[in-house]
């Protein structure tokens, strides 16, 4: 069930409490204004937060924190240019510029500071959505208690209170009065070291956050005792963007509320803002590919072909735009049309491996196995492969077994799952590989592994019913359709056929009726579906 209200009769601190109290699941999203947050939850534990007007700074932190260099951090942004669904920090790891630990020290230090900027808003809307996750791959999560974050976000929020009698906004520009460092009575803090060289009559207190690698916290506290103790003062005031006009401004807005409530899984509301943003620039392409994803997640994959179809020329052309085109066609079973559109990807970035990779993926669906292992084989042979992506290995693993090379897909199975433990796909096909070779017990381990996932592959669900209703549980085998069911509604007719079956036995045969004709609609050939039906009608 949805809870939602306004901040002024209800402060973030108690609806986080109200969340965690209840081990409570889903995102909460919140507004102010044209602001917007939000912070996702498992079991009553943040996993993830973020806020509009806090872009992603992960890799300038780690380069003025000295972690990476900036020609590593280039290095990396042109790689995850080329991978698919690769988050930076996940490039960064893979390439060894950093340790994993170090990575999700920053990655948490930025979810942290996006739930104590939350907490200082005082009005606005809120909105939690049960069950909702974060839905963007590659995605690091963390698990932080709430009652951790309420300690400090209470401190925090009072001493801002008292720094903004000094920096009421991070628009100021200061200018350095007199040298510190002069002074006999006062110790210099780290923090302060970092930001007094850009104090310079020019740069705004957002400009020193971004360009120190401390967050605003840390810097309105290296800043509000210099200020209050005379060494620096207010030279004028900045801005942070310079719009060319106010339909522009407005223009923006709607794009970046949209984009934030894409991310948030709140495609509806998403969908108002980019419609918005198309009606004051009907050739924005960022809003129709935006549409177009809106559309692909959600299954409507002729309105995501007709969105990227109105972009123009040159972004229609771009090979993000064909790289989802043709994954598009792969889904809905044109694997000529995808492998085509995957030529022209080529054609743009010839060095790229994740087109072999694709191309692979698609032949596999099209049933040429063995031009299938030819793609994934010249994917891990590509010089500009390191670690093998995790969809290499869950469809390298089903490549091999289909063509009968059960050794070769046991090995890659096991190695794919020592680099990609967690991987719901790759659980998913591996435990189907050992239930072919006999193995089920073990099988259904892993397919109860992947179901751990979040979100769990509707696939694993689906497996668990089927061992659930050949042992006879019929209750068990419901519960694990109707889970795979919601997470995948198109996952197959088997699914609706075993469903149907379940609801005659309980001789609730309108249900059943329902679910037979949902499995035809997906497959009209599917001859149990039909006779089932047949059967039920010449009983009534």
């Amino acid at each position: 069930m949805a809870i939602e209200g306004a901040l002024q009769d209800v402060g973030l601190a108690d609806i986080c409490q109200l969340l965690s109290m209840g081990r409570k699941t889903g995102c909460l999203s919140l507004t102010d204004r044209a602001n917007f947050g939000y912070i996702y939850f498992e079991n009553g534990r943040v996993i993830y937060a973020s806020v509009l007007d806090r872009p992603d700074r992960l890799g300038e932190l780690l380069v003025r924190n000295d972690v990476i260099t900036r020609d590593q951090l280039s290095d990396a942004m042109e790689d995850q240019a080329h991978q698919r669904g690769v988050r930076l920090g996940e490039v960064l790891v893979n390439k060894g510029a950093l340790e994993t630990e170090e990575l999700h020290h920053y990655i948490r230090i930025q979810i942290e500071e996006a739930v104590y900027q939350l907490f200082t808003w005082q009005r606005g809307a809120f909105h939690f959505d049960p069950e909702q996750q974060p839905d963007e791959d590659g995605l690091f999560l963390v698990s932080i208690a709430v009652e951790n974050l309420l300690m400090e976000g209470a401190r925090r929020v009072d001493e801002w209170s008292e720094i903004q009698k000094k920096i009421p906004s991070l628009d100021i520009v200061f200018e350095v009065v007199k040298d510190p460092e002069q002074a006999d009575d006062i110790e210099i803090t780290e923090h302060q070291r970092r930001v007094l060289p850009l104090i310079d009559r020019q740069r705004t207190v957002h400009e020193i956050v971004e360009q120190s690698g401390l967050v605003e916290f840390d810097v309105g506290k290296a800043l509000f005792p210099l200020a209050q103790a005379g060494f620096i003062a207010q030279a004028g005031t900045g801005t942070r963007s310079d719009p060319e006009t106010d339909e522009d401004e407005e223009l923006s807005r709607h794009l970046e509320l949209g984009t934030a409530f894409y991310r948030a899984g709140m495609y509806e509301d998403a969908t108002r803002e980019f419609d918005e943003a198309l009606a004051k620039d009907p050739d924005h392409a960022g809003a129709h590919f935006r549409r177009a994803l809106i559309a692909f997640r959600l299954g409507r994959f002729e309105e995501a072909l007709g969105s990227f179809d109105l972009m123009p020329d040159e972004a229609r052309d771009s090979y993000a735009v064909l790289r989802n085109r043709a994954l598009i066609l792969e889904l809905t079973g044109r694997y000529d049309d995808a492998l085509s559109v995957l030529d022209d990807a080529e054609a743009l970035r010839p060095k790229d491996p994740e087109v072999a990779l694709a191309r692979g993926i698609v032949r596999l669906r099209k049933g040429d196995v063995s031009a299938a292992l030819q793609a994934f084989d010249a994917y891990r042979r590509h010089p500009g492969v390191g670690t093998p992506s995790a969809l290499y290995y869950a469809y390298t693993v089903l490549a091999s077994g289909l063509a009968g090379r059960i050794d070769q897909a046991v090995e890659v199975g096991r190695e794919g799952l020592e680099a990609y433990p967690d991987c719901g796909e790759l659980l998913v096909n591996q435990a189907a590989l050992l239930e072919h070779t006999g193995e089920g017990k073990a099988a259904e381990a892993l397919y109860v592994r992947a179901t751990r996932r979040t979100p769990p592959p509707a696939q694993a669900h689906k497996a668990l019913g089927d061992v659930a209703f050949e042992r006879g549980d019929a209750d068990a085998a419901r519960s694990h359709y109707q889970k795979a069911q919601k997470l995948d509604p198109r996952l197959g007719d088997d699914l609706y056929v075993k469903l149907g079956m379940l609801a005659r036995d309980d001789e609730d045969h309108d249900v059943a009726r329902l679910l037979w004709s949902r499995a035809l609609e997906l497959n009209p050939d599917n001859t149990e579906a039909q006779s089932q039906l047949e059967a039920l009608d010449s009983a009534s």
